[in-house]
């Protein structure tokens, strides 16, 4: 891939109050796609509040696609029943990785984005240098679906050779 500027890690972390598509709970599971590239998590039996903790990465060629996160219902015998999706754009978190702030104090905020209109954010999402690195925590309200979040954590991966940032 020569147009790679570096890899997008994705630490999805936990499902809160998610629907409910089976008797009394749900087997969740998240995907994320950015373009043609399509990763997924392991299914969390039974829970509505799962706990993934699961790394998914990304290569990043054109940082302005969406990246689109899907939520299902793993089902045995009939297709997985949908449980909502969320999308979201890194260019805030990419401009703050192009500022360059080696040497801040751990936990110092670089920026804040607001929910609205144009993301799925549930909640204010900040982007914080921590333990030398940018990275951006996220509560994604799930759309189309009764009700749902998902939280995630980005963080950039320099590839040396890659045209970068």
């Amino acid at each position: 891939m020569e147009n790679l500027m570096g890899l997008l890690r994705i630490h999805v972390i936990k499902g809160v109050n998610l629907a409910i598509r089976d008797i009394r709970s749900s087997d969740p599971y998240v995907i994320i796609r950015m373009g043609r590239q399509k990763l997924k998590t392991r299914v969390v039996e039974q829970n509505v509040n799962p706990q993934w903790d699961e790394d998914l990465t990304l290569s990043i060629a054109d940082p302005h696609l969406p990246i689109k996160l899907l939520v299902y219902d793993k089902d045995t015998f009939s297709l997985d029943d949908k449980m909502g999706d969320a999308e979201f754009h890194i260019t805030d978190f990419l401009q703050a990785l192009r500022m360059r702030l080696e040497g801040l104090p751990s936990g110092t905020i670089i920026t804040k984005v607001q929910p609205s209109r144009e993301n799925c954010l549930a909640e204010e999402s900040r982007i914080v240098w921590d333990n030398g690195k940018v990275v951006q925590n996220m509560f994604l309200r799930l759309r189309n679906v009764e009700r749902g979040e998902i939280e995630i954590q980005l963080q950039w991966i320099d590839i040396p050779g890659s045209r970068g940032l």
